[in-house]
């Protein structure tokens, strides 16, 4: 098992261990906070996963010297769980979900083995709030922990403000308003924000899932009050005013010390050796003046065959420039799709750079599914936001973007619930507001606007540049912290 170097370095900064949650969505972040600490000379780190998400970990980390990989073994024959699973992409339904979030607490003693073995021994633990049983590793071991969330503090809030409010017993699914449309919920503390009940139940999942989730949300709710710090990915000109409200109202502290994708180095987690040919792809639509569209839609949802399809005729209908980031890689997009839309459209069946692909010059819009990463790296590339929620915290996320931020349109289902039918005709609407109409003219204005305030934040003496080093300054012991001068080269 290898630990950190024992460089002179190493001695005289903090020594951060780094937990995630075992998925793509929640480790990324995570990386990326590890080469900002890296860069910044703020800590070395030694970075927790198991054997089967390693690789990805450490193609990510290339680049980050002097972090040290520890692999746990993933506990075999968890109830619930496939053989073999270690990652929560790999689960195919919310019941799934909720056994591989407890199954990973077998990992608890080889968590305590190797955080007791650290040398030097830890100075802080950054745990995923899904590993909320970590809270009792660190405290038995007298290691401050803070939790790491991966959403929105706007999505933060409403969470704990829905607790507080309880505004199910006043909303039903068949409750409408004069239009037809699902009655709302106006968030007293905000009042200009009103959420649907399908907004607050999507953390939740479908009806058979709802108790066991539920439980799940009080033990990850339960596990960030208890620990000594909240890091949120985001910044203070984007989300300034929930960051307030947070930590005026609840504990513990947070800290704003995002967009964590500003630290990532470029295609460090794209997995192609050289130029991928989409990026290729990409070079010749803005050699040709092409303003392109980029559809993803997330890792963890398993989104039907049938409604691809009308995602397929949606975009061919819209007659815009398209690249599609398909999963599952082996689906079927309806016959003739990719043949008819070639020169056009391309279709990528794996994992792909997605900050390269925003940041590239031909990018105009992003129909997402708005995951929280997703918007902070369309944010930070001024690109423009087709949102359509399924989700978890995505719905919140699109009430926050469309209604708030206004840098994106909302896409909706044939009946208005997450589980309905997106159709092929709505899809080629949105489309089209978003990368020809007005609509998308003013979002694409706002994003710009919000993109040079996020590299502000991150840029030294900004907002969350000075959060990082206070979190380290306040939770690892004085003695440990050296301000260390970055090299010309890292600089």
């Amino acid at each position: 098992m290898a630990f950190a170097s024992s460089s002179t370095e190493s001695h005289v900064l903090p020594h951060i261990a780094i937990f995630p949650f075992m998925a793509r969505g929640h480790t990324i972040p995570l990386i990326q906070l590890v080469h900002h600490l890296r860069r910044r000379r703020l800590a070395t780190v030694t970075f927790f996963t198991t054997h089967g998400n390693a690789a990805f970990v450490r193609e990510g980390l290339s680049g980050a010297d002097e972090t040290a990989i520890v692999e746990l073994a993933f506990p075999a024959d968890v109830s619930g769980i496939p053989p073999g699973v270690e990652s929560a992409e790999a689960v195919t339904s919310m019941a799934s979900f909720v056994a591989f979030a407890h199954g990973v607490s077998l990992l608890q003693p080889q968590l305590e083995a190797s955080l007791s073995a650290m040398e030097p021994p830890a100075s802080l633990l950054i745990a995923d709030a899904f590993l909320y049983w970590t809270n009792a590793s660190a405290a038995t071991l007298g290691v401050p922990k803070v939790s790491f969330f991966g959403i929105s503090a706007f999505a933060q809030v409403m969470r704990e403000l829905r607790i507080s409010h309880d505004p199910f017993p006043a909303l039903q699914h068949a409750d409408v308003d004069g239009d037809g449309n699902p009655a709302t919920f106006a968030v007293p503390e905000f009042p200009h924000i009103k959420l649907t009940l399908e907004d607050l139940m999507a953390p939740f999942g479908d009806p058979s899932s709802v108790a066991p989730m539920m439980e799940l949300d009080g033990k990850l709710g339960k596990a960030i009050e208890e620990s000594h710090g909240l890091i949120v990915n985001t910044f203070q000109g984007l989300e300034k005013p929930y960051m307030e409200f947070w930590n005026k109202h609840y504990r513990p502290t947070a800290w704003a010390i995002g967009p964590l994708c500003l630290s990532q180095p470029p295609s460090s987690l794209s997995g192609d050796a050289g130029r991928p040919s989409w990026m290729e792809w990409l070079d010749e639509k803005a050699a040709a003046g092409r303003a392109v569209l980029y559809v993803a839609l997330g890792t963890l949802a398993a989104i039907p065959e049938v409604q691809l399809k009308e995602v397929a005729d949606g975009l061919e209908r819209a007659e815009v420039d398209f690249i599609w980031a398909v999963r599952p890689e082996n689906i079927d997009l309806g016959a003739g799709f990719e043949e008819r839309t070639k020169g056009r459209g391309l279709v990528v069946r794996e994992w792909v750079d997605q900050l390269g692909i925003l940041q590239h010059q031909s990018m105009r819009g992003f129909l997402s599914h708005c995951g929280w990463n997703s918007v902070l790296e369309s944010v930070t590339a001024a690109v423009p936001l087709a949102v359509w929620p399924m989700h978890a915290d995505q719905p919140l996320n699109a009430t926050f973007v469309v209604d708030e931020l206004k840098i994106a349109v909302r896409v909706h289902t044939s009946d208005r619930t997450m589980r309905g039918l997106a159709t092929s005709e709505e899809i080629s609407e949105v489309v089209r507001k978003l990368m020809l109409g007005e609509a998308g003219i003013e979002a694409a204005k706002n994003v710009a606007g919000l993109s040079a305030l996020a590299m502000e934040s991150v840029l030294e003496g900004g907002s969350s540049w000075k959060s990082v080093e206070e979190m380290i300054g306040e939770l690892c012991a004085p003695n440990m912290h050296a301000n260390v001068e970055p090299s010309k080269e890292e600089s």
